[in-house]
């Protein structure tokens, strides 16, 4: 019988993360390498990625830096080819990277921004699983861990399209595990609100502190680290019979303390 150690001990996997040198990202990176694994870190910029591998080589594990912009079709092959050329495989694909604009009104959200949007958060995702998902069938298996967003399920007006990609995730996390299956395991964790770049101007705010401390049962947005423990566990053979499933990771933000209180 497999121990739960062995079971997230990580060495001598690759695990490839866009949207990896920060944020979520940069999080479940130095936690992947804590675990032992070697990490591809993506992102449009190639400074931050360098400066992640550094971080990841500092604890003891490897990892190589990958520029790309994983809206774009040819950045996701040559990402795939780059990744693979330089560690012959994949064994977790963590589909991080993200595009959140708030906008005044759908009427100004441009047709640019608009495809800015699906292309970063929903077409990336569809394309770097479609290729490394059947490398994976036809290797050891693997695993592939969609990063979506409570917003898919509680939409709002000034971020539609991103909710709207972030549900087409979800969506896709169940197709591709019927897919792949049973060699590959694809789920999603719906994320809530956490205290990133992305969400720095509305996360520290005191309207957005009030309303969480009065709504939220946890009180507050969580820290990236506190993802960690999920993506782990969605990778390693402790989730061996997980798959298409979508894990929320939100404070229990998605049902406020007033909905328990109603419903009670």
């Amino acid at each position: 019988m497999t121990t739960i150690a062995a079971q997230y001990d990580f060495t001598g996997k690759v695990v490839l993360i866009t949207g990896g040198s920060r944020g979520l990202g940069h999080a479940m990176a130095l936690g992947f390498a804590g675990a032992g694994a070697k990490l591809a870190i993506a992102s449009r910029k190639i400074d931050s990625c360098e400066a992640t591998v550094a971080e990841i080589r500092a604890l003891g594990s490897d990892g190589s830096a990958h520029a790309a912009h994983v809206g774009k079709w040819a950045d996701c092959n040559r990402l795939v080819d780059e990744v693979y050329a330089r560690w012959g495989r994949v064994d977790v694909l963590i589909n991080n990277a993200g595009l959140s604009p708030v906008v005044p009104s759908s009427l100004e959200t441009s047709e640019d921004l608009f495809d800015k949007v699906i292309g970063v958060n929903l077409k990336g995702p569809f394309r770097l699983t479609s290729l490394i998902g059947p490398r994976m069938v036809a290797g050891d298996g693997g695993a592939v861990i969609n990063i979506s967003s409570t917003s898919s399920i509680r939409p709002a007006p000034d971020t539609a399209p991103y909710s709207a990609a972030k549900a087409g995730l979800n969506i896709l996390t169940v197709a591709f595990a019927q897919e792949y299956g049973p060699k590959v395991r694809v789920n999603c964790i719906m994320a809530g609100p956490f205290h990133t770049d992305i969400s720095k101007s509305w996360s520290r705010t005191e309207g957005f502190t009030r309303a969480a401390r009065a709504e939220f049962p946890l009180q507050r947005a969580g820290d990236p680290p506190e993802i960690v423990g999920a993506a782990l566990y969605l990778a390693s053979g402790a989730s061996s019979y997980t798959t298409g499933s979508i894990i929320t990771i939100d404070g229990g933000s998605s049902y406020p303390k007033a909905a328990h209180t109603a419903a009670g």
